[in-house]
């Protein structure tokens, strides 16, 4: 009786290996499937600097950054830690955060402790954080949804959402929360 439930057990397990295979054969397939839409970049700069110009050959924008990955296929590049230095023939503003990515050279999103900072002298905005910024490079524009501290050299303004034009130098909040003038 031994050797007929032995015989009847390997029975049994052979068919239900036979039957189960092609299961575990199809889990190794959708995992190299996946492993196959991770997208490695088409190549990766380590403490890049780079300028842009112009259709008038003029410095458009001028990019740093710990490392920049560019995924061609997919039609962005990564930058960590970057400084983008944008130029207009009435201002300069440096925009520098954590990371940062930029759609088709042109939509740039920035992400995690964003400060843009105006470059030219006695303005009356110096600083615009936020923990997220959108820039138009092309059309020199800037919009958050997030809150964002506006700070000049005597006020300091509070609000959420915002839309900037660096060609025209108009700022709009969104939201406005508050103002704080300091005396000179």
């Amino acid at each position: 009786m031994n050797v007929a439930r032995l015989i009847l057990s390997v029975l049994f397990i052979s068919c239900m290996v036979w039957l189960w295979y092609p299961y575990f054969i199809q889990e190794d397939a959708v995992a190299d499937e996946q492993a196959q839409i991770i997208a490695e970049p088409d190549y990766t700069a380590i403490k890049l600097k780079q300028t842009a110009y112009n259709e008038q050959g003029k410095v458009s924008h001028k990019v740093t950054a710990v490392r920049m990955e560019l995924y061609q296929q997919l039609g962005f590049t990564f930058f960590e830690k970057p400084i983008f230095t944008l130029y207009n023939e009435q201002q300069t503003w440096r925009i520098n955060a954590d990371e940062a990515t930029l759609y088709d050279g042109r939509q740039l999103i920035l992400e995690g402790n964003v400060t843009a900072q105006n470059l030219v002298n006695n303005a009356m905005i110096d600083t615009i954080t936020a923990d997220n910024i959108n820039v138009d490079i092309k059309l020199l524009t800037m919009q958050s949804q997030q809150p964002v501290v506006i700070t000049g050299p005597n006020l300091k303004i509070m609000g959420k959402g915002l839309e900037a034009n660096l060609k025209t130098e108009v700022i709009k909040l969104i939201n406005h929360t508050r103002t704080l003038y300091y005396d000179q």
